[in-house]
C-alpha cells in the first residue's frame, strides 16, 4: 500500500535562508549516500541491466518505501515538501537506517518530534557489569515503557516478585497499580502514584502512535482504576530524584533516593540507582544478600 505522504503537516526544510539551504543539500548527500550502500541483492531484487550505480535506484527506494517516485526524487533533491513521521519511517527502514541515523535523517528533515525506538532488547555489553559493581546499592535498566530489562542482585532481593514474573509482565508500573497491598513492596505509593504516572505520561508523549505503549495504558486503565484516575488528569512530570520506601517480609523497610540516567548506546532505556539513606536500610540489604533464601513468601490472593 502507498503511504499518503502528500497528507502531512510538516514541511522538510521550511527554515528561511541559508540556514534551510544548507539543510536540505544535507539531507540530499546523506539519502543519496545511504542509498548507494544498498544493492539490490539486499534487499531481494534482481540487478538489472546498465546499472550506473552499485546502489538501489531512486524509484527502487521509493517502491520499496511505499512512496511516490516524484516525492521520493524531491526529497532526495532537497527541495521544501511535506513529510510526515510515518512516511520518514517507511524510507529508514528501506535504507536501513540505524537509530542515530534516523534521527540525523529526522532532524535534517525538520521533524525534531518523530519518536525514536525504544523497545530495547539488547543492552550494551558493559550495562549488567556495572549493575553488579553497584551492589549493595539496589539498580536495574528499564526502557522508556518501564520494562525491566537487567538489575542486580539487591534490586532482586527487594523485588522478587519483579524479577520472577514472566519477561512480558515485567513492568515496573503494572507491578506498582496492580499488585496487592500484601505483594506490593511500595509503601508511600500514595504520595508516589501521581508523580509516577506523569512522567510516565511525559515519555508516553512521545510514542502515542505506537501500538505498545497504547496497549500498556489500555491494560493499566481496565485493570487500575487509581492509575485511570490520574491518567485522566494528564499531569506531565519530568523525572528527577524521588524518596522511595520499600517494605520486605522479612527485614521490613528499607528507605531510598532514586536517579534515573540515560544509557548512551540503548535509545530510551535508563538506570534507576536506589540510594541507600540510612545505616539501618543498608544493614538490612547485607542480610538480605546473605540470606537469599528469604523470598517474598508464595500465597493465593
Amino acid at each position: 500500500m502507498r503511504q499518503s505522504e502528500d497528507v502531512t503537516t510538516t514541511s522538510v526544510g521550511t527554515t528561511n535562508g541559508a540556514t534551510g539551504r544548507a539543510r536540505r543539500s544535507e539531507l540530499a548527500a546523506f539519502l543519496r549516500s545511504r542509498r548507494d550502500r544498498i544493492t539490490p541483492a539486499d534487499v531481494g531484487m534482481p540487478p538489472g541491466p546498465r546499472r550506473r550505480t552499485p546502489g538501489l535506484r531512486r524509484e527502487e527506494v521509493a517502491q520499496l518505501a511505499g512512496v511516490g517516485v516524484t516525492w521520493y526524487t524531491w526529497l532526495e533533491q532537497g527541495r521544501p515538501i511535506n513529510a510526515s513521521p510515518q512516511v520518514l519511517d517507511a524510507v529508514a527502514r528501506t535504507l536501513r537506517l540505524d537509530v542515530a541515523e534516523r534521527e540525523h535523517l529526522y532532524r535534517l528533515a525538520e521533524v525534531p518530534d518523530a519518536a525514536l525506538p525504544d523497545d530495547v532488547d539488547v543492552l550494551p555489553e558493559d550495562v549488567q557489569t556495572i549493575l553488579d559493581a553497584l551492589e549493595p546499592i539496589p539498580a536495574a535498566v528499564c526502557n522508556g515503557r518501564s520494562d525491566v530489562l537487567a538489575w542486580n542482585r539487591p534490586y532482586a532481593a527487594i523485588f522478587p516478585v519483579v524479577v520472577k514474573a514472566p519477561a512480558c509482565e515485567r513492568n515496573t508500573m503494572w507491578m506498582a497499580f496492580t499488585l496487592p497491598s500484601c505483594c506490593n513492596p511500595v509503601v508511600n505509593m500514595a504520595s508516589e502514584a501521581p508523580m509516577h504516572v506523569a512522567m510516565f505520561r511525559h515519555r508516553y508523549s512521545r510514542h502515542l502512535h505506537e501500538p505498545g505503549w497504547k496497549e500498556l495504558v489500555r491494560r493499566l486503565q481496565a485493570a487500575s482504576p487509581e492509575f485511570a484516575r490520574l491518567w485522566a488528569d494528564h499531569d506531565v512530570a519530568v523525572p528527577g530524584q524521588r524518596v522511595k520506601v520499600f517494605r520486605h517480609h522479612a527485614v521490613g523497610l528499607v528507605r531510598t533516593r532514586t536517579t534515573s540516567m540515560e544509557l548512551s548506546g540503548a535509545p530510551g532505556a535508563r538506570m534507576i540507582v536506589y540510594t541507600l539513606t540510612d545505616d539501618e536500610s543498608r544493614d538490612r540489604i547485607d542480610w538480605l544478600l546473605a540470606n537469599p533464601e528469604a523470598a517474598a513468601p508464595d500465597h493465593v490472593h
